[in-house]
């Protein structure tokens, strides 16, 4: 069956190795720059995150910050907000609900979720601060967030 459909072959050992080396270039670079879902990589080096509203085309900005952890976490407050108990989160065991969202409009959304996000951020950024600044006792031990703080003042 000369000139069948079927008996050539277009692609060159070449052009799938390159294809191949592509898809591996891709997949390493996509996990690098979205390590959770609902944040991305700016080129400066800051984590956004963002949300589709549902069964709309606008998103919500969920703002900038200095590590992936705190944009996700801020993702998931948003979307735990949005769609409920049922919604894939980047973090599940850590999503609890304070308190009600009495309006669950976009600008309360985000509000909620930049307070979460800046939380973990500030969290984050402390805990890997540069060796320089543990050696100069800034940073010598973690802070317990539910004591009150000790005043010198009262004796």
């Amino acid at each position: 069956m000369e000139g069948g459909c079927c008996t050539s072959s277009t692609s060159t050992p070449s052009s799938t190795s390159t294809a191949t080396t592509e898809k591996r270039k891709h997949s390493r670079q996509q996990n690098q720059e979205k390590p959770y879902r609902g944040i991305r990589m700016r080129k400066w080096g800051k984590w956004v995150a963002e949300i589709r509203e549902p069964n709309k085309r606008s998103r919500i900005w969920l703002g900038s910050y200095s590590t992936p952890i705190a944009a996700a976490r801020a993702y998931d407050t948003a979307v735990f907000y949005l769609r409920g108990p049922s919604a894939r989160l980047n973090f599940p065991d850590l999503i609890y609900q304070e308190d009600e969202l009495r309006d669950v409009s976009a600008a309360s959304i985000r509000k909620k979720a930049t307070e979460v996000g800046a939380k973990v951020d500030a969290l984050q950024t402390a805990v890997h601060a540069s060796p320089e600044d543990n050696s100069r006792g800034l940073l010598s031990e973690k802070p317990d967030l539910n004591k009150f703080p000790e005043n010198s003042d009262e004796e």
